[in-house]
């Protein structure tokens, strides 16, 4: 999933993108209006001066050679001037407009004024000025029709300068804001980035709880999570504190029946089997009484990382004393730098009853390998034994659940194991191993 950073930095970058364009098109068309409308004015005074240099003659208007705008006298200098009679005919066209195809309007009544774009003769767009006029001056009134043209080329060249300008600063603006941006986001993520320097190194079991003091809208996140923290800690050590009160509880009646045993009767093979199940309730109640003496500093999701294989050669080194008469290769496959994220004792609990069973039912060789990947400890036990059926496997996870009842046990181990397993988010698989026997995959968040 992309990140709350690239996600705003992405939102921002098209929202700025989008102001950027939309504020060059408004300003542009403002310059553009605005250039319009001053090059109209420009005319409209080339027509006034034109009106005050013109002589009524007795033919009509009559103009000096040289005029107050020296651009009217030089051949397609751009700007050229027209005179039209009553009837639309010229009678007075500027030197300028020689070799010229620019475009005659109607003759206009006296008073109006027409300001247009239209395409001339010779493939050139004119920005064209006509206004009608009655000349007074002579024995009878007469109406014409000034006009005053100008080549668009250069209207469209000086808005495209603007244009050129208007991007270059705009541009430079837009990728300020941007980087001003990302350093304002980057201050606006810092308590979320401390936040999330906390949670990793209560992970890593560094502390306890979150202590730094964050803005009004993280502290409702920072001070739930604590309270987390606090209940589980709590529950934990409820949890530790009743099993330590059991396990206190079955140690005495266990020295008894040991006692007990040492002094009766009983048939050596029968004897041998109950010393075993004594041994192993043994083992049982310290370990739930080592849980107790850790209390809540052993919570599961606040324990400190735990090495796999180191685990797995203390287990494999007590396994193969039990089991001296057994001759059992076993193959450790495990990469030192693996970790369990999670309580030392939950992980010797399932990697100890899971090797138990692969000691008790393999022929020579049990295979014990890990791997870690996208973000998941992967634990497989493997063994030559008998192997388990498909349509037995379910079955077997459940407590009580025997593959064989002329085997000692009490079918829990497995239960226990995908107990376990489960309160950390993972799962236990039963399945066939390549040694030709059972094989059981363990998924632990890593």
């Amino acid at each position: 999933m992309m990140s709350l950073r690239a996600r705003v930095l992405l939102s921002a970058a098209a929202v700025l993108a989008l102001f950027v364009l939309l504020t060059s098109l408004a300003l542009e068309r403002a310059v553009r209006d605005a250039v319009f409308s001053a090059r109209e004015e420009r005319l409209q005074a080339q027509i006034f001066l034109l009106m005050a240099a013109g002589e009524e003659g007795e033919e009509g208007l009559v103009f000096p050679n040289a005029l107050a705008e020296s651009r009217l006298t030089l051949p397609d200098s751009g700007l050229y001037a027209q005179v039209l009679d009553a009837l639309g005919d010229p009678i007075w066209t500027s030197p300028s407009a020689i070799g010229a195809e620019v475009p005659k309007p109607q003759p206009l009544a006296p008073g109006q004024r027409r300001f247009e774009r239209r395409p001339g003769g010779d493939r050139r767009d004119y920005l064209l000025l006509a206004f009608g006029v009655t000349w007074a001056t002579g024995p009878v009134p007469r109406d014409y029709t000034f006009i005053a043209a100008e080549d668009a080329s250069s209207f469209e060249s000086e808005v495209a300068q603007f244009r050129a300008s208007l991007a270059g600063w705009l541009g430079a603006m837009a990728a300020l804001m941007l980087v001003s941006l990302v350093l304002i986001l980057r201050w606006g993520l810092k308590p979320l980035r401390r936040v999330a320097g906390e949670v990793a190194c209560i992970e890593a079991g560094g502390q306890t709880q979150i202590q730094g003091r964050y803005p009004r809208e993280i502290q409702a996140l920072t001070g739930n999570l604590n309270a987390l923290l606090a209940h589980e800690r709590a529950r934990q050590r409820r949890l530790d504190n009743t099993l330590g009160d059991l396990a206190h509880s079955l140690k005495t009646p266990l020295a008894v029946m040991r006692g007990a045993l040492e002094e009766s009767r009983v048939p050596p093979a029968n004897a041998e089997l109950i010393q075993e199940q004594l041994t192993r309730m043994g083992h049982i109640v310290e370990y739930q009484l080592q849980r107790a003496r850790a209390g809540n500093q052993k919570a599961a999701i606040l324990a400190p990382p735990v090495p796999v294989r180191r685990a797995a050669e203390r287990l494999i080194a007590s396994l193969t004393k039990v089991y001296r008469d057994k001759p059992v290769t076993l193959s450790l496959e495990i990469d030192p730098a693996i970790l369990f994220r999670g309580v030392e004792g939950d992980l010797l609990e399932m990697l100890g009853n899971l090797l138990e069973n692969a000691f008790k039912w393999c022929r020579q060789r049990i295979r014990l390998s890990a791997e870690t990947a996208r973000g998941t400890l992967t634990l497989l036990i493997e063994d030559d034994g008998p192997g388990i059926p498909p349509d037995q496997a379910a079955r077997l996870l459940e407590r009580g659940a025997r593959a064989d009842e002329a085997t000692p046990g009490h079918g829990i181990g497995l239960a226990v194991v995908r107990e376990i397993g489960e309160a950390y988010g993972g799962e236990l698989r039963v399945e066939s191993s390549q040694l030709g026997g059972a094989g059981f995959r363990l998924r632990l968040p890593g």
